[in-house]
């Protein structure tokens, strides 16, 4: 054997001690390195729990990355050491105020995983602080931690609702799903927190991350079944009808059921239109990639949708066969109980379920059960021709499954119950004995339907009680003998002789059987079976179970009577002999739609531990007025006479970066509440202001009413009001396009607006046929985001062809970069071929042999959108220098500058944000009209060259 060196013996103290080195290093670098070994020790499982001392102290280093490790180290630890983590907790306090989102949403986590009750109140106001947070990932990490600490302390449950409350109204849709499962968790039945929520949450839905949506959705289905009607329950069914006015028929008065059926006619189902926005909303997620997503969709479907439109499940459900067998399993068994109420919806997929030989017993199994569901008279030829293939199968468990789902089909259809009988009786002569027994257990079943039918399938059967040695085939066989021993007379007693020789050997159940056998044929044959029935009952009154030695007390005292038999034995007969109900072979899936498809509690057919009972249909339509929600769009009017109005215009929170509209660009959107302002709006604003029209779709309530008053006579406002208004408006429309009209989503801006100015790089005259000019795409460049793209078009006007167009030592200055453009080999005559390439400084000079000519952007090309909020855009304002000059505004309508717009309430003001692409410095621009069409241009931006170009350049704009 190889003897180990000595560090492997000894290796793991050595690298602790190593790391403990590292960490208490001076150099950031050592630090990263070991917090990176931590981690990674962490996720291949081993426990790092003994380094939590020396981690802990490095909370307060100024390095980002090492904070960043630090924090995911604690985060995990955090609850096991927390004697350590409480002594850090001013580090943690401290952290939550720190400028980067990812260290306070870090913070914050880490706080709530120390389980101590002491820092209850400390948890609790940073909870409160981080729901106002400007970052929607700290709130996000907000409502995280609010179950976290209701866990900890539920008397704490009325201020988290209060925060719940607020999160709720949050428009953005990383915070939606965090928070519903927030809500989910503390205060599930405070439903009138929805509704003002609800119109929100199901249009934000489809841009939710998935396990958001798959608790919004879950969430949903519970409120719509308290707060909308069933769409399948018709008021005009008789049945309804009858019981609804059943004394006024007892009374025999016709004219009133008339009457009332005439009332009820009039009052057919509409569907809420609330309702109806949720089933849209949720649609699209059909297709959704993650299969949990469209499990919740469908059961939503199944509990709230009218049964005409359920059927769209079917198909994604469908799709989810082919993922996983985890996946398989979870979905079949959702199937299976919707096949039981909605066959139809699944029929024409029936061959989607055959079973294939690589599936897992599980998923036989279950496919096995929506075939039988499945099963009517049209398929079932079908259906039990894959059954018999499925009877060849080597595995026993499923075989056996699929016998018992023939017996199935055979007692629900009754047209092939004969067939499948003889089919179940030939499987008695199979080599196999499982196959055997559980076919003698299911003719067994089908026998007791039509007895009298099938006298010699039970000879039959008798037969085999000397080969079948599986205890539950037997027993079933000798209750056959026993039950329809009249329709044998001459075998049963036989079979009692050959049972009582093996009868010390049998199984329990079998010992049983005998002597319920027994019992019978000594009162319907006591001639031929007393001796064997007495010899019976003396062999079980020795038993060693004593359920046999108490059935053979019972017996013995009821079919023998002597002189201390009670008045039972009169009724020996009527007891041992009584029909029996033949048995009824239901699917184990019948009753398990009373839980939520898709729920724990469903697939385990039992409560689960925080299960949420589904809500029966409300018998009368709640309040919908409930879910209205009132948006207040001021005017400019109303703004310069309170001020206060504008931040709750926007946002309840300090940091919403959702979508925002100006009253001035678009109009409030009667579905959602807010909405946002585009393109196509701009340029439909601007056909309207050519034509002179007021009712542009800037136009706001108030300034309409105005105008409806001006034409009745009452005219309460100046003469010049109205061009004023009209001029306003467009002036607005007019620098939005010098600065790149657009409303962008918090994601990404859009990388264009209008038509983009063309230069001329190169005239036909001075190139001697070849023509080339140059365009700035703005199209953003993945590979390097500090790059500006060029867009250049080469026209060759020539009749040569024109060959080895390219770029020759391009001339720098320093700090200039350039991707070259791809060689063109070949230019025809005529031609037109068009090269993109990317450069990042202010001036490019090119050398294209044998012509010389220079790129040379205006400042608005060099930079890119961002977006920004209100509050955001007047805190950067504050810290950046400014460069401010009047203009006389003509009515100039051309892309000036790569920015974005920023939401503003005030229609005399317009705000455009961006940075400069090479080092990301932030450019603000505020344009704020005045009376007699003026203007004031303000630009902020930390490098005075890039400000004082782009307002010259502006003011140029402006100017013409």
């Amino acid at each position: 054997t190889k003897t180990p060196r000595p560090w492997s013996i000894f290796g793991y103290f050595e690298l602790d001690i190593e790391l403990h080195e590292m960490l208490d290093s001076n150099k950031d670098s050592l630090k990263l390195e070991a917090m990176k070994r931590i981690v990674a020790m962490i996720a291949r499982g081993k426990n790092a729990s003994d380094l939590f001392p020396a981690v802990v102290k490095n909370v307060a280093c100024k390095n980002i990355e090492v904070k960043k490790l630090v924090y995911v180290y604690l985060v995990r630890y955090a609850e096991e050491q927390q004697d350590l983590a409480l002594l850090s907790i001013s580090t943690f306090q401290r952290g939550l105020k720190d400028p980067n989102q990812l260290i306070r949403a870090s913070a914050l986590r880490v706080l709530s995983s120390i389980r101590v009750t002491i820092i209850v109140p400390i948890m609790m106001l940073a909870i409160k602080e981080a729901a106002s947070d400007m970052s929607p990932y700290v709130r996000k990490t907000a409502a995280h931690a609010i179950p976290k600490l209701y866990s900890l302390d539920p008397d704490q449950k009325d201020q988290l609702i209060e925060v719940i409350e607020k999160l709720l109204a949050d428009k953005t849709t990383l915070v939606a799903g965090s928070v519903v499962m927030a809500f989910e968790e503390v205060c599930p039945e405070r439903i009138d927190l929805i509704h003002k929520n609800y119109r929100k949450l199901c249009n934000l839905l489809i841009d939710v991350e998935e396990w958001g949506q798959v608790v919004i959705i879950n969430m949903l289905t519970r409120y719509a079944r308290t707060q909308f009607l069933n769409p399948n329950e018709s008021l005009l069914e008789e049945g309804g009808e009858k019981t609804f006015y059943g004394s006024d028929e007892e009374e025999g008065k016709e004219d009133k059921v008339e009457a009332a059926a005439l009332v009820v006619k009039r009052k057919p189902y509409v569907m809420d239109p609330d309702h109806r926005l949720l089933l849209r909303n949720t649609k699209p997620l059909l297709q959704s990639r993650n299969a949990a997503v469209v499990m919740a969709v469908a059961q939503l479907y199944f509990h709230l949708a009218p049964k005409a439109e359920v059927g769209v499940i079917a198909k994604a459900l469908v799709r989810l066969m082919r993922s996983h067998s985890e996946v398989q399993y979870v979905v079949l068994q959702n199937v299976a109980t919707m096949t039981i109420k909605r066959r139809g919806m699944f029929e024409p997929y029936l061959k989607s379920f055959y079973i294939r030989s690589t599936d897992p017993t599980q998923i036989k199994v279950l496919k096995l059960e929506v075939l039988t569901n499945l099963a009517n008279e049209t398929n079932i030829s079908t259906i039990l021709r894959e059954f018999q293939t499925y009877i060849k199968s080597m595995d026993k468990d499923f075989v056996a499954a699929t016998i018992q789902a023939i017996g199935r089909c055979a007692t629900n259809i009754g047209e092939v119950r004969d067939t499948c009988l003889n089919g179940l009786v030939q499987l008695l002569s199979n080599r196999d004995e499982l196959v055997v027994a559980e076919s003698v257990v299911v003719i067994k079943k089908l026998l007791q339907m039509q007895p009298e039918k099938h006298s010699d399938i039970i000879k039959h059967m008798a037969k085999l009680t000397d080969n079948i040695q599986v205890p539950m085939a037997r027993a079933s066989i000798l209750w056959l003998i026993g039950e329809y021993c009249e329709h044998v007379p001459k075998i049963a007693p036989d079979v009692l002789r050959k049972m009582a020789k093996s009868f010390t050997n049998e199984e329990d159940i079998v010992k049983l059987q005998i002597l319920n056998l027994a019992a019978k044929l000594y009162l319907t044959n006591s001639k031929q079976t007393k001796l064997l029935t007495q010899y019976v009952l003396n062999l079980a009154k020795y038993d060693q179970n004593y359920d046999i030695r108490d059935r053979a007390r019972f017996i013995r005292q009821l079919i023998v009577p002597t002189d201390k038999s009670g008045a039972l034995s009169k009724y020996a007969k009527k007891l041992f002999l009584a029909l029996k109900p033949a048995p009824v072979l239901e699917s184990p899936f019948k009753d398990r739609d009373h839980f939520q498809l898709g729920s724990l509690s469903h697939l385990l057919n039992a409560k689960a531990g925080g299960y949420q009972e589904l809500p029966d249909w409300p018998e009368s339509a709640p309040d919908p007025s409930v879910r209205n929600v009132e948006v207040k769009y001021p005017t400019s009017r109303e703004k310069r006479k309170e001020k206060k109005v504008e931040k709750p215009f926007y946002s309840d929170s300090e940091g919403e970066s959702g979508p925002t509209e100006s009253p001035v660009n678009s109009s409030p959107d009667s579905d959602t509440g807010s909405g946002s302002g585009s393109g196509s709006d701009s340029g439909s604003e601007d056909s309207g202001s050519e034509s002179g029209s007021e009712e542009s779709e800037g136009e706001s309530d108030s300034e309409k009413d105005e105008k409806d008053k001006r034409k009745s006579g009452k005219k309460k406002a100046k003469k010049t009001a109205p061009e004023m208004k009209k001029w306003r408006i467009y002036v607005s429309f007019c620098v939005a396009l010098l600065l790149k009209c657009s409303f962008p989503s918090p994601q990404a801006a859009s990388p264009t607006c209008g038509p983009l100015k063309t230069y001329e790089l190169l005239h036909r005259i001075t190139g001697e046929g070849l023509a080339v000019t140059y365009c700035f795409s703005r199209r953003p460049f993945t590979g390097d985001p500090h790059m500006v793209s060029v867009q250049i078009q080469f026209t060759n006007n020539t009749e040569v062809e024109a060959r080895s167009l390219r770029v020759l030592e391009p001339k720098l200055q320093s700090g200039m970069r350039i991707a070259e453009f791809p060689e063109i080999d070949v230019l025809p005559p005529g031609e037109i071929s068009t090269v993109h390439g990317l450069f990042n400084k202010l001036i490019n000079c090119f050398s294209f042999t044998p012509f010389f000519v220079t790129i040379q952007p205006p400042v608005g090309e060099l930079m890119m959108p961002i977006f920004m909020t209100e509050n955001e855009f007047k805190k950067e304002q504050g810290e950046l220098g400014t460069r401010q000059a009047p203009v006389f505004m003509g009515l100039a309508a051309k892309v000036l500058a790569n920015l974005s717009r920023v939401p503003c309430g005030s229609a005399m003001e317009c705000r455009f944000a961006g940075k400069t692409v090479t080092s990301g410095s932030l450019v603000l621009v505020t344009v704020v009209t005045k009376e007699e069409r003026a203007a004031q241009v303000t630009v902020n931006c930390e490098k005075m060259l890039i400000g004082t170009m782009l307002v010259k350049d502006i003011l140029q704009a402006l100017s013409q």
